[in-house]
């Protein structure tokens, strides 16, 4: 078992707290699986708004610019060409791209397990008592003076609501989010990790594949 700082809320006292070793204690050979979910998560999350028009869709051009012989130029049939500044765009972003990747259910699992396992042998991990708020941001502002996390953080709680929205919104470089939506990437930005100790036995049930 692996230990990490565990903190009870309202409280100056701390224990020790075990961490499950086969999720936060995975020896990392090399981090090409922690590449691949952190780079599917960008491109899954990913918005597709770029679009440029084709020649047929952009306005004018219905004209010939000149006669086709006699002027020494080039031959033009339409202002709107793409070889002409202002005309359709060749090969451009239609808008129907899909860039996002699919990763199998057990290597996203995996990867999770060894960010956290990477971030546990750094010290980052904290365990407290449970994350209770009335949404006040002092209230977590407090809690991040008493854990020592100073730079980007990441709160994991059980059910994250309105009252833990309010209280670490407005706070710069400090995030909450649920534990069932633990992601590679926000584990691998992270500088200082607390999980709830309820967030804790869900984070374990799930990567050990024992629920979906």
């Amino acid at each position: 078992m692996a230990t990490a700082t565990y903190t009870k809320t309202g409280t100056k006292a701390t224990t020790d707290a075990k961490l499950p070793k086969e999720v936060f204690s995975l020896e990392v050979e090399n981090h090409e699986l922690l590449k691949i979910a952190y780079n599917a998560y960008l491109d899954n999350s990913r918005s597709n708004n770029a679009r440029t028009k084709l020649r047929g869709e952009v306005r004018g051009g219905g004209r010939k610019p000149w006669r086709q012989k006699g002027t020494g130029r080039a031959r033009a049939g339409s202002i709107r060409s793409p070889l002409w500044r202002g005309g359709g765009i060749t090969f451009g972003p239609s808008g129907n791209e899909n860039y996002s990747k699919k990763i199998s259910k057990g290597a996203k699992r995996t990867a999770i397990k060894q960010a956290l396992s990477l971030a546990n042998k750094a010290g980052n991990v904290s365990v407290i008592e449970t994350f209770e708020t009335k949404g006040k941001t002092a209230d977590t502002v407090e809690l991040l003076k008493k854990l020592g996390a100073k730079r980007r953080t990441l709160i994991v709680v059980s059910e994250k609501d309105d009252l833990v929205d309010r209280a670490t919104r407005n706070i710069q470089q400090v995030k909450a989010v649920q534990a069932k939506y633990l992601n590679v990437f926000d584990v691998v930005n992270a500088h200082h990790i607390i999980i709830s100790k309820k967030s804790l036995e869900i984070i374990e049930t799930w990567l050990s594949g024992g629920s979906k």
